[in-house]
């Protein structure tokens, strides 16, 4: 198995020159695959289309996978869905540590049974095990029903803020990785590994409630989550995306970009940007010489689905948020806690409504005749 590089290539990093991006800082050749086996799991897995998938009967990653409202049968039709009305060939997939706390393998018979349904349709999937935006308190059991109107409200991180607060409580989170990664590690149905959603996210609504000092405490924390998902050693790749500066300098913006750039194995970020902030993304992260793949995309209209043509002419593997409007109400803006969303605006987030049908007739083309899947 190759180990790690210290250089960044002479061809990539002149390109990212000519786009306009001086050297950055330096940055520990921390990554697990060498650049060359990174490059051979692109050539064989290819272009990715997809979406952040959450069934739309679930507000958030507790109902997605809590057994009472565990809803198979709505999972296998948007799946379906993503397949047929929009060409997917994959989703991103947030998993809970909660879930497995008080479930333990028959959470992950359930993971199982959604890869299944997945790969039924043609989709492989890319878990994320742990997010740090939204509500810092996660609580197992029934969940608060979502404030009408509101984008993401009742959305939860995992690990919660007392966890993070409390570092003699992350050890108890190695189980959990290990037992995720023990079990889907070499299933070809998982096409990667999301470590950490946004660890360091900095969340108005929710920030009054974070831990004081949680960039740095999620950076530690992020370093040992690595380290047991390295100590398992999966097939698939592992990534954690960097989110802010991504159109300058991404590397500069906090510890947990730099960590995230020094060990990914494919470099993941996420970007609602135009196409020309795209395009200075994509110049940037290339310089690193990995596969990448944009794990969050599409924002209207700044970031519209007509970017799907320039991921698929850059080879950027692309999950946009999300599919089918639901209990999420992520069609909605991120200003919708701040202000209601005037009534008729155009949806933020999605592109399906709850009947399957889509949002735009023309976005739907468009993702069809891009589709990696004709």
């Amino acid at each position: 198995m190759g180990r790690r590089l210290a250089s960044l290539g002479t061809f990539a990093w002149s390109a990212a020159r000519g786009a306009g991006f001086r050297r950055p800082v330096d940055l520990r050749p921390r990554a697990r695959w060498d650049r060359g086996r990174a490059a051979r799991w692109g050539a064989a897995t290819g272009w990715l289309l997809g979406s952040n998938f959450t069934p739309s009967t679930a507000s958030n990653q507790l109902e997605l996978w809590q057994p009472d409202t565990f809803d198979p049968a709505t999972i296998d039709r948007e799946l379906g869905w993503a397949a047929e009305v929009t060409g997917m060939n994959a989703i991103r997939l947030f998993l809970h540590d909660l879930c497995f706390t008080v479930d333990g393998d028959a959470f992950l018979d359930r993971v199982d049974r959604v890869l299944d349904l997945a790969a039924g349709h043609g989709i492989r999937t890319l878990p994320v095990l742990f997010d740090g935006i939204w509500d810092p308190d996660p609580r197992p059991g029934p969940q608060r029903s979502p404030r009408p109107g509101i984008h993401n409200s009742t959305w939860v991180q995992g690990p919660g803020a007392a966890v993070i607060d409390d570092p003699t409580r992350w050890a108890a989170l190695r189980p959990y990785v290990e037992a995720v990664l023990d079990r889907f590690g070499a299933d070809e149905r998982v096409v990667g590994w999301d470590l950490f959603n946004e660890p360091d996210s900095w969340n108005p609504a929710w920030a009054h409630r974070d831990p004081v000092g949680k960039r740095a405490k999620v950076a530690a924390l992020l370093e040992e989550v690595w380290d047991w998902a390295e100590a398992v050693d999966p097939d698939q790749p592992l990534t954690v995306g960097v989110y802010e500066a991504v159109t300058r300098h991404p590397e500069r913006a906090s510890a947990v970009a730099q960590l995230a750039l020094e060990r990914s194995d494919v470099v993941s970020f996420h970007c609602y940007a135009d196409e020309a902030g795209l395009t200075r993304a994509i110049n940037g992260l290339a310089a690193h010489g990995r596969p990448l793949l944009c794990t969050e995309w599409l924002g209207r209209p700044t970031s519209p689905v007509a970017l799907a043509e320039a991921f698929r002419d850059r080879g950027v593997s692309a999950f946009c948020w999300g599919l089918v409007d639901g209990r999420t109400q992520t069609r909605h803006p991120w200003t919708s806690w701040l202000r209601p969303p005037t009534s008729g605006a155009p949806w933020f987030h999605e592109l399906l409504h709850a009947d399957g049908t889509p949002y735009d007739p023309d976005e739907a083309a468009l993702l069809r005749r891009v589709s990696p899947r004709r």
